[in-house]
């Protein structure tokens, strides 16, 4: 089949490389803008793009697709179908039609659960026990359209948002190739989502990295792998920011109001929450790099203490 592809991050790159590994003719690659980054501020090719440039594929960078001309160059492409994976614009519904076989996306959840942006990070936060990929019909809504395909993976106590975004990009790919082997064979069908079970997985920022200690142990722990590696964890300790890259949940409970630390010990700086003791076991100090607590302990650094409170 002549593929489209639409994509920006490492989590599409992934998959448009089995894509480009398949029999099937990836065509056109469209991916966001080239954007500045590092601290030169240069613009950067995404993921996506890279991986295109080096297949020899062509790239396409429109900033939407409102123009009619936008609409031609990908019609020009004659696509079977195109295959969207965290591209980061809107596909409008005229261009949804263009593809002989419409539009699939892939999407980091078992829809419809965490419909929207942030699926990976929004599932370990809330505690699930499960999430996976979905391939679905694109249709005019935000992740409304026919399920089409699933796979599943257990999200562990150990999993991060990086460990679970790397597995399920991996995950992603598989479940591309698989689903259109089945629509080249005639053997894909839509599955209607249930409104009722839906949730929406809003857009990650900054801010919600910092801790509230008033939450439990438990609620902590799931925050701070979710939001690790991005957007990061923090607590402060007087006018010092503190950014916490891994805990764990402790039993029982050490006294005190939420927030102080009730032990310093080489294994781990114990906190006081509003349920429960959560340990620190890597933390990062204004600048400096992510540590472990017995190497700040052997650095000789008065931070940390028993009876210190963080907020």
């Amino acid at each position: 089949m002549r593929i489209v592809f639409a994509g920006t991050p490492d989590f599409a790159a992934v998959a448009l490389k089995a894509l480009l590994n398949t029999d099937h003719q990836v065509v056109g690659v469209y991916s966001q803008p080239d954007r500045p980054a590092g601290r030169g501020r240069k613009l950067m090719p995404s993921p996506v793009k890279q991986v295109a440039l080096d297949a020899g594929v062509p790239v396409f960078q429109p900033v939407d697709f409102k123009s009619e001309q936008s609409r031609q160059e990908l019609a020009r492409l004659r696509p079977d179908v195109m295959v969207v994976a965290a591209y980061g614009l809107i596909l409008p519904e005229p261009v949804l039609t263009i593809p002989r076989q419409g539009c699939l996306n892939i999407h980091a959840s078992l829809l419809p659960r965490w419909r929207g942006a942030a699926p990976i990070q929004r599932a370990i936060a809330a505690g699930d026990r499960e999430t996976g990929i979905t391939i679905m019909q694109m249709d005019a809504g935000l992740d409304t359209g026919d399920m089409l395909l699933k796979r599943p993976t257990p999200i562990t106590e150990d999993d991060t948002g990086g460990s679970l975004h790397d597995r399920l990009a991996e995950l992603g790919g598989e479940a591309i190739v698989d689903a259109l082997a089945r629509l080249q064979a005639g053997a894909l069908e839509g599955e209607s989502q249930d409104d009722s079970q839906a949730c929406y997985a809003h857009k990650l920022s900054k801010q919600e990295g910092h801790i509230d200690w008033q939450r439990s142990a438990t609620e902590i722990d799931r925050q701070v792998r979710a939001f690790t590696p991005w957007p990061g964890n923090y607590t402060d300790l007087g006018e010092q920011r503190l950014r916490i890259h891994q805990t764990r949940p402790m039993d029982g409970d050490g006294g005190g109001p939420p927030g102080t630390i009730v032990r310093r010990e080489r294994d781990g700086i114990d906190v006081q929450c509003g349920q429960g003791v959560l340990r620190i076991l890597r933390v990062q100090l204004p600048g400096t790099r992510a540590q472990t607590v017995n190497d700040l302990i052997n650095g000789g650094k008065e931070l940390l203490l028993v009876g210190q409170e963080l907020h």
